[in-house]
């Protein structure tokens, strides 16, 4: 029998954060602090959380956070809040997190991946129309705000609003898909599986191969494809193909879901 207060386990319905390997590797080798181990995990999951190409924390989040505070209160002298502060710092002089001084806005924290590398440069640099608010980077001109409607949420939550629980397994694929695809086309291709009930990953996967090596085409009219040609089928059409293609490749239609 399990002790009072103890974790009662994942359920079906558990959702996943994708972390870097080396964490699970030298990182956590060379960590000997509780507090940078808990700021260092729990950051992860506050980058994870973040929209836009460039995903950074505020310092007052992380003091703000009731996970950190609460398991970091400390029955000493020691506050919950200079524990946090010693685990950024620790975080940062290890190399897994960046750090930044934002005019008028204060410190952010990115993790340490190749692209905040060049971004952090470029800011150190003073390079003319490039600024970070705190969420995402802007090159060039100032854009329009971005109103909460117009946002679109990244890969992974679009895989958990639409489909379920994302497993580690799926992370790095879903990454790569993010990437090779554009935002429009992996939108549309979540919303056509969840409109046909046929909420899997697999035939996402087929949509947006087929749009590929076609083009892609919907209500609005003709979308060129990445080859430049206008798509050749109706949204129907397309349809009845993308089921076609997922029978042919796995050998059976995605399971539904209950209750549909």
């Amino acid at each position: 029998m399990a002790p009072p207060g103890a974790f009662s386990g994942f359920t079906g319905k558990t959702l996943y954060t994708p972390v870097p390997n080396p964490v699970f590797g030298p990182i956590l080798e060379q960590i000997q602090d509780l507090a940078e181990l808990k700021v260092t995990l729990r950051g992860l999951w506050l980058f994870h959380r973040k929209r836009g190409a460039l995903r950074t924390v505020p310092l007052d989040e992380f003091l703000a956070d009731r996970s950190l505070i609460k398991g970091l209160r400390s029955d000493g002298n020691e506050s919950s809040e200079e524990a946090i502060r010693q685990g950024l710092r620790q975080a940062v002089n290890r190399g897994t997190f960046l750090t930044h001084q934002l005019e008028g806005t204060g410190t952010v924290f990115l993790l340490n991946t190749e692209a905040d590398r060049r971004a952090i440069a470029r800011l150190n640099a003073g390079e003319a129309g490039f600024k970070i608010d705190g969420t995402a980077p802007e090159f060039g001109p100032a854009q329009p705000e971005v109103t909460p409607e117009e946002e679109r949420p990244n890969i992974f939550a679009l895989f958990e609003d639409n489909i379920g629980s994302l497993s580690p397994l799926l992370a790095e694929e879903l990454k790569e898909a993010e990437q090779r695809y554009p935002a429009v086309w992996l939108h549309e291709a979540f919303r056509i599986a969840v409109a046909e009930n046929k909420r899997s990953w697999r035939y996402v996967v087929g949509i947006l191969r087929r749009w590929t090596a076609e083009g892609r085409e919907n209500k609005g009219g003709a979308e060129r494809g990445n080859d430049g040609k206008p798509g050749r089928h109706t949204e129907k059409d397309n349809r009845e193909k993308y089921l076609d293609d997922y029978q042919r490749r796995w050998g059976k239609p995605p399971r539904k879901r209950a209750g549909r």
